[in-house]
Parts: C-alpha cells; structure tokens; sequence
C-alpha cells in the first residue's frame, strides 16, 4: 500500500523530510519546465536524466527502504512523468525501482503506451514484479487475452489473486478464463500436484451474473444410476 505525503511526514525524520522536500521540489520543477516548453523548443534527447531521477534511485537510502516505493510513487506523480521517464527508470532499475513504476502506472498520464513495461514484468518469475503488474493499470489497458494470461501467471508464481485489481468485474462470465483454468487445473492434478485454492476463488467468480449462487462446476463423472429389481 501506498503512502500518502501527509502519512510520509509523520513518519520520517527532519533528514528525510528536508530530502523528499527537496526531491519533490525537483520533480515539481521539471514538470513545470516541460510543460512551459513550445513546440519551437529543440526536442529533449531521451537519454537525458533529470535530477529527480537521481532521487528516484536514492530513495530508500534516504527514507528508508520501506518507504521507498511511496517516496517513488510521488516523485513520478509530482514530476509527471513522461514515457521516456519512466521506461528509462524501468530498464535501468533495479527491481524495486521497477516495482514503483509499476505501482504508479495508473496514476499517470499514460494511456496504453506504458503496456510494454507491465508485459515484460509478467514475464519475470519475480513476485514482487508480477504482483505490482497486475494493479488497476493492467486492469484498465490489458486486452483480454493478455489479462487472462496475466491471471495465470499469479497462480502459476503464487500471486495471491488479491492482488489482481478488478478481477471479479473481469472474470465475471469469462468462458474463456474458466477452460484456461480447468485446463491449468487437470495439468496439475496430472502431475500430481495440488491445485492452488485461488483458482478455485478464480474459477467460481468466471460464472455468469445470474449464476453467482451456484458457481459450483463439475469435478467427476455423474454417478451411476442405482440398481433396480430388475437388473
């Protein structure tokens, strides 16, 4: 979960609070200048970093590790960071650093182009990653196929499917999803393996609307009819 400002204020010390002020004030700046910027302006080279990247990077060592990806989030937020910004601080991050701009993908002003960061984290065996991959962004941008492989991978990584923003809306009546799950489900069991109870969660919320009550499906062959006097 994400910090607010005020909630980061209360909790750092003098040191760390001047630090993030001034970060902000960095990314504030930038964000103005871009915008100031006509259009007879030479282009920025995309390779060129503004300072509030450098804080980006510096976060933890100044806020504290289980600040940083709050501190992270509001510098994109405040800096209003561009594609080129963001895909920058991805590739060249580590994987925390990735993880914060995955976590605050929905918060900018992106549209769909920001999608090939999220499918290059869903195809990590990074938890930490495929977790913050599968927020409100991807809920929002992902086309079908690409999310229902995203639910997958959770299941296949161990993802809690909590993690997954918007899933019952998405699910809810996804045939689809719901083959791709038995089908996960039976190679599984093939391999005698456990099948993981999120799918179930998963399975049961792929029923339609007006099957919610009874989202059971079947798991074995009917049984046999019972023998009568004449057999």
């Amino acid at each position: 979960m994400l910090k607010s400002r005020k909630e980061l204020d209360a909790e750092l010390g003098g040191a760390a609070r001047a630090w993030l002020d001034e970060a902000l004030a960095e990314a504030a700046h930038d964000a103005a200048a871009r915008r100031e910027a006509t259009h007879d302006a030479p282009e920025t080279s995309p390779y060129a970093s503004p300072p509030w990247e450098l804080r980006y990077a510096a976060a933890g060592r100044h806020c504290g590790q289980e600040n940083a990806d709050s501190v992270r989030s509001l510098l994109l937020v405040e800096a209003r960071a561009s594609l080129p910004s963001v895909t920058r601080l991805y590739d060249q991050g580590t994987a925390a650093e990735r993880r914060a701009v995955l976590l605050t993908l929905h918060l900018l002003d992106l549209g769909d182009t920001a999608l090939p960061l999220v499918e290059d984290a869903l195809r990590t065996n990074d938890t930490r990653l495929v977790a913050a991959a599968v927020g409100p962004y991807a809920a929002e941008h992902l086309d079908p196929h690409a999310w229902r492989h995203a639910v997958l991978k959770c299941l296949f990584t161990e993802v809690p499917v909590a993690t997954v923003a918007q899933l019952e809306g998405r699910a809810r009546g996804d045939a689809e999803l719901a083959r791709m799950l038995d089908d996960f489900a039976a190679e599984r069991t093939a391999a005698g393996r456990p099948v993981p109870e999120d799918l179930r969660t998963v399975l049961a919320l792929t029923a339609p609307a007006d099957e919610g009550d009874h989202p059971a499906r079947p798991t074995a062959a009917p049984a046999a009819p019972a023998p009568t006097e004449e057999s």
